[in-house]
């Protein structure tokens, strides 16, 4: 299928009824092409996990303190070592062309307005070194293992030498998941639009396969990588690392010994595996089994709102990612659109902080929260 892009142009003035991640989603639909907008909206399979990612912080009502005095109040943190002055980075999100023509471009340009870290994809359709450029803010660089070390290290190489002061490496997707959607959409990657970072990718070997040989077990995951790997790089780079896609807590145990800064708790945007555990529920088991106080720890998933900031906080998240909502600020309203997602996200939190009487991030933790079913 041959997908029209930009068919709609990104707004230049944003109306009124544009006030939510959920209204950026209906205002997507209307003007992305349809098989762009399933690509990014759809989860995996039968979209349980997708569903289920949702629902999660339905399950928590947050329980406020009264009558405290947070005139100095703050949302500052920080993160690995680092200086954030909000705890919401923008996900690495493949491919942001599909929606804007400046891609990667204008996100970071509308990071960098509302200091706001972003974290790089492999995957980006403009260069890292380009998007570098525009980040004024904390610039995380996601890093997909390649079957080459020496190309996994030629992008590690790349990423130190523009700047990036952390990798965050994604570990829960060796290969798609079954992506029946955009499969229904009929979504192909358009001709004009690449992972740029790979071009001077090393061709992979032409594999071929016995009868009694499967394409999945010999084949794409003959090279994926294990923890093997990830020690090799835990000794190739001095940036702090962190592991994107731990649910269990027992790979948090390895992850720690293996000598690595943080752990991104997530199931992929349900668009992997489906029938995952939601990253929300697996949070408080997961920071109740680490025994490193300044072992970093991020979530994401189903994030809409402040409050589901809040939650995530006070379950034991010390930052949040969001992932498809950048694309669909991205899409309706170029960088002028994210730049008004993230002020919206960051003032929800801070009203959050108010109404419930926290003045610090610190202070958010498991007392405000009480389970409903």
């Amino acid at each position: 299928m041959n997908t029209v892009l930009y068919p709609t142009p990104p707004l230049s003035h944003l109306p009124q009824d544009l006030v939510s991640v959920a209204d950026y989603q209906r205002y997507a639909q209307k003007h992305l092409p349809k098989s762009v907008f399933e690509y990014i909206t759809g989860g995996g399979a039968d979209e349980i996990t997708l569903q289920r990612n949702r629902l999660a912080f339905q399950q928590w009502s947050i329980l406020p303190r009264v009558l405290r005095d947070i005139t100095d109040a703050t949302t500052a943190t920080n993160l690995c070592g680092q200086a954030f002055r909000h705890p919401i980075l923008l996900a690495p999100v493949a491919f942001h062309q599909l929606v804007h023509p400046d891609g990667e471009l204008a996100t970071a340009e509308a990071a960098s307005l509302l200091d706001t870290g972003m974290v790089v994809s492999t995957l980006s359709s403009q260069s890292l070194e380009s998007v570098a450029q525009k980040l004024e803010s904390p610039r995380w660089f996601q890093l997909y293992m390649q079957q080459n070390r020496d190309f996994t290290l030629q992008l590690v190489r790349r990423a130190e030498a523009a700047g990036y002061q952390a990798l965050m490496v994604t570990i829960d997707a060796p290969l798609h998941g079954v992506r029946n959607r955009a499969q229904r959409a009929g979504f192909q990657l358009p001709a004009e639009i690449e992972a740029v970072n790979l071009r001077d990718r090393p061709p992979l070997p032409r594999a071929e396969f016995t009868p009694d040989q499967s394409v999945i077990f010999q084949g794409m995951m003959s090279e994926a990588p294990t923890w093997r790997d990830i020690e090799w790089l835990r000794t190739q780079t001095k940036l702090p690392i962190i592991l994107k896609g731990i649910l269990h807590s027992d790979d948090l145990r390895i992850a720690l010994n293996v000598g690595v800064e943080g752990a991104v708790i997530s199931n992929h945007g349900g668009r992997t595996l489906d029938q995952l555990p939601t990253a929300l529920e697996m949070l408080p088991e997961l920071r109740a089994s680490l025994n490193k106080a300044d072992f970093t720890l991020l979530v994401d998933g189903g994030i809409e709102r402040g409050t589901d900031i809040f939650t995530a906080l006070a379950l034991g998240a010390d930052a949040v990612m969001i992932g498809r909502p950048q694309l669909y600020a991205l899409g309706v309203a170029g960088k002028l659109g994210i730049a008004h997602l993230l002020r919206t996200l960051r003032d929800e939190l801070e009203i959050t902080m108010a109404l419930a009487g926290c003045s610090s991030i610190e202070q958010i933790d498991a007392q405000y929260l009480r389970k409903q079913f």
